[in-house]
């Protein structure tokens, strides 16, 4: 067992890797009555395309199968697993982006017989030609809510925008034609290329008997055979330039929104790398768009723009972008306005205003470290990029202005600017 601690802010993990090759994690919080466990795999909407180790083959599977696996995996045929958890005293629950799939729960009491479950859950499938259809229903009644959600679909088109072949514009759930085509072999093909623990993390937060636990999981892990496949990714050939520069959309609202993204191509990188880049591009976007930003209430001022307007950077190994987005009586002049921003950032983009955000997200992010949620959520998705939660801080001290000025320059480039807007029918 390994221990991590980082002195400045005083926390620790414990490591271990158990007997199948599984990461665990353990964050403890001392005192907390709250405990949380989230089971979670590399992979996501955007993994389709693999080769199994040792074979040329490429194998295709359809989109929206991570999801749908997601899905299937809370089936089985003696126990309702929400229903389960329920009587422990705990919360079930699970989700897929583009990149992870976590499965999770949170409770009081009885931790360990609720991660029991929880491996039991996620281990162990079952999959038959009945329930895989039925669950074909259920999903594309998913896909259409989401098709007729304007704030979904201001936030897909961008990404059609953005990109020219990257399956991130696709969505997360697949479309109902490419999910009439998943069955049961190829859920199990999936299953076996996603869920090999080897490739997977178990984060655990709260007050927690670790080895005791850590004795009960390779117990547990013993009884599960299942054959998995070692599967290396195959990434699309995705373009520099964007695939439109404008998409609009007439759909049932009473104003227009707008997302509008930039298309970042400083990609590749893992570690810490990738996070100063992450951290150094949020805090341009925050000092930049935030409600507390000079350009943000001269927007407000004019009534351009209500309180829903914002912005964020995500990104991983093999895409990133930063959106802004609002609604607006006029998101034309908006769009305008941020365009101009963008061409003479001098003005907005200052380095009293890169202090003023630094210490406010160096406030937000120790205050975040008091949450059993917050914890869970970011260690498990820091995990992925190879980098340790209880390390975050220390980046904020490397980050210095000249680091913005260059990566406001490399990043928020005009000629990968898209503009996705929904307007009333």
């Amino acid at each position: 067992m390994l221990k991590i601690k980082n002195e400045r802010i005083k926390e620790e993990v414990y490591f271990e890797t158990l007997e199948n090759g599984l990461k665990i994690y353990y964050y403890p919080k001392i005192g907390f009555s709250k405990k949380y466990a989230v089971f979670s795999t590399g992979n996501g909407s955007c993994d389709n395309k693999f080769k199994i180790e040792g074979n040329d083959e490429v194998i295709t599977l359809p989109d929206g199968i991570a999801h749908f696996l997601e899905h299937k995996l809370f089936e089985d045929p003696e126990k309702d697993f929400f229903e389960k958890f329920s009587s422990l005293g705990a919360d079930v629950n699970a989700f897929t982006n583009f990149n992870q799939t976590s499965y999770l729960f949170s409770t009081t009491e009885n931790f360990i017989e609720c991660l029991l479950e929880l491996v039991n859950l996620v281990m162990e499938p079952f999959f038959t030609d009945e329930n895989v259809e039925k669950e074909k229903g259920i999903i594309a009644q998913e896909i259409q809510m989401y098709k007729d959600s304007p704030n979904w679909k201001v936030f897909f088109n961008l990404l059609d925008g953005l990109y020219v072949n990257h399956p991130i514009k696709i969505d997360i759930a697949g479309s109902i034609d490419s999910i009439s085509k998943i069955n049961k072999d190829n859920l199990y093909l999936a299953y076996k290329l996603f869920y090999n623990p080897e490739s997977m993390v178990l984060v655990l937060v709260g007050d927690i008997e670790f080895e005791k636990v850590i004795d009960e999981l390779n117990i547990e892990f013993s009884k599960y055979n299942t054959e998995k496949l070692k599967g290396i990714k195959i990434y699309e050939n995705e373009p520099a330039i964007i695939n439109k520069k404008r998409i609009e959309e007439r759909m049932s609202t009473s104003i227009p929104i707008f997302n509008l993204g930039i298309k970042d191509i400083n990609i590749g990188l893992k570690g810490k790398d990738a996070v100063i880049k992450d951290l150094t591009t949020n805090l341009i976007l925050e000092i930049l768009f935030s409600r507390s930003s000079e350009f943000y209430q001269e927007l407000y001022t004019e009534g351009l723009i209500d309180d829903q307007f914002g912005a964020y950077y995500t990104g991983k190994t093999d895409y990133g972008y930063s959106i802004i987005s609002g609604s607006s009586e006029n998101p034309n002049k908006v769009y305008d306005k941020i365009m101009e921003l963008f061409k003479n950032p001098d003005k907005y983009l200052t380095e009293d205003g890169f202090e003023r955000i630094k210490k406010k997200q160096i406030g937000q992010f120790l205050i975040g470290l008091n949450s059993i949620e917050y914890i869970a959520y970011a260690f498990t998705e820091l995990c992925f990029q190879d980098f340790l939660l209880i390390d975050y801080l220390d980046l904020y001290e490397e980050i210095n202005f000249k680091m913005i000025k260059e990566r406001f320059n490399e990043h928020f480039n005009p000629d990968r600017i898209c503009l996705s807007l929904i307007v009333p029918e």
